[in-house]
């Protein structure tokens, strides 16, 4: 996976749907800061130390809910943040999230919840959700 994401341009942001955030409504995480969240159990030390400070960018958060419309799609401003699913593919093909500026800041991870939004409309509002 690191040789997979060296090849990559660096993204303006990364949208994931994680299986690992499963509510009763979609969300799409929309913190300035999500924190790392190690939601498992029974696994080596050395994964709950894992830390991955990729910031977040609420503005884009909330362009991510108007493209999806007339879908509802949520803004977790608190609850959740990159859990496992995320980071622990993250960390691979993105190892240093501050590396790469964006708006003077690193690259901008949005986990969001898995329930009613479809992948299509996951893969279509990328791009969008990113350009002014």
């Amino acid at each position: 996976m690191s040789a997979f994401g060296a090849a990559l341009p660096t993204p303006k942001a990364i949208l994931v749907a994680s299986a690992h955030w499963y509510v009763n409504i979609t969300a799409v995480t929309a913190m300035k800061v999500p924190r790392t969240i190690h939601d498992f159990y029974g696994f080596p030390k050395e994964l709950f130390d894992v830390e991955y400070p990729a910031p977040g960018e609420p503005e884009v958060a909330q362009r991510i809910v108007d493209l999806v419309e007339p879908t509802y799609v949520g803004l977790d401003e608190d609850s959740w943040g990159i859990d496992h699913g995320t980071w622990s593919v993250l960390v691979h093909m993105f190892p240093r999230p501050t590396c790469r500026s964006y708006n003077s800041r690193s690259t901008p991870s949005y986990p969001s919840s898995t329930t009613s939004i479809s992948a299509l409309n996951c893969t279509s509002c990328g791009p969008r959700a990113c350009s002014s």
